[in-house]
């Protein structure tokens, strides 16, 4: 094990960032509770409609961000993808694989919000989402997670880029020790000097 948690955590619906410096386990533990890798030890539950958006996923070359939205989300779903892909500036009609890499990660952040089971709860692992996203698509999103706290519970793996980034829930992995720390005060400025 890379580290440990020495005390139970409960995570509910909202926004928990998962920080640690580079090489410290961060997409090791959400592959883990994705399923996709073998615990090394400890035990975890989740409840709810589980997704993890890999921060490699890729799309074939050659279908457009439309014909993703699509084929894949409900059909009472598509019309509100498309906006707000119009929103942050993403041109649906163009290949798959001459988009930019901030354009892609557009494309599967809207996949995994509008995936999301309306009548359930949810769960989004999320790594490194923000890769690539200019601010203003970022900003965007930040207005989803906030407004969709009841039923979905997103644990979102990033390294944030400014000081007054509020992070009232993190989970933070130090060396060999994680921990969860939550207060409505915390930001990225308070907690960054904690990773060591």
């Amino acid at each position: 094990p890379l580290a440990r948690f020495h005390e139970k955590v409960e995570l509910t619906g909202g926004t928990h960032f998962l920080l640690a410096r580079n090489g410290r386990g961060k997409t090791t533990l959400l592959r883990t509770l994705a399923g996709s890798l073998k615990p090394v030890g400890g035990s975890f539950n989740t409840t709810g409609f589980l997704q993890y958006l890999p921060e490699d996923l890729r799309f074939d070359a050659e279908i457009t961000p439309g014909m993703i939205f699509r084929t894949m989300l409900p059909s009472k779903r598509v019309k509100d993808a498309l906006d707000l892909a119009k929103r942050i500036e993403l041109d649906t009609s163009k290949p798959y694989g001459r988009l930019s890499t901030g354009n892609r990660r557009k494309t599967a952040l809207i996949m995994a919000e509008f995936s999301v089971k309306p009548d359930r709860g949810n769960i989004l692992l999320l790594d490194e989402p923000f890769s690539g996203l200019d601010a203003f698509a970022r900003q965007a999103f930040e207005e989803i997670w906030k407004s969709s706290t009841e039923n979905v519970l997103r644990l979102v793996s990033c390294h944030p880029d400014y000081d007054s980034m509020e992070m009232p829930s993190a989970l933070l992995i130090e060396g060999q020790n994680a921990r969860h720390l939550h207060g409505n005060e915390q930001t990225w400025s308070g907690l960054k000097t904690l990773l060591n």
